[in-house]
């Protein structure tokens, strides 16, 4: 099942632009997802379990990385917007 979900980075850090270009950077180095940052979030896009397997390891490499961050997430299912 394809699935969609957009998600917002707030870091709890001065210099939260570089963070979260970071964390862009590294959501595309998954394959099998597609990755598009936005002004105000991030969409991906792909199968159910990549998507969900992304999202955790992220906020856990998010976390080890930079420390405490907020995320807000809206997760569409069986929803494609090509």
């Amino acid at each position: 099942m394809i699935t969609t979900v957009e998600i917002s980075m707030y870091p709890f850090q001065e210099g939260y632009r570089e963070l979260i270009q970071a964390f862009i950077q590294k959501l595309k180095e998954y394959e099998g997802l597609r990755v598009t940052p936005g002004p105000t979030a991030t969409v991906v896009v792909g199968e159910y379990e990549r998507v969900m397997e992304c999202v955790q390891e992220m906020f856990a490499w998010s976390y080890d990385e930079h420390g405490r961050s907020v995320f807000v997430a809206k997760f569409i299912l069986d929803y494609n917007p090509e």
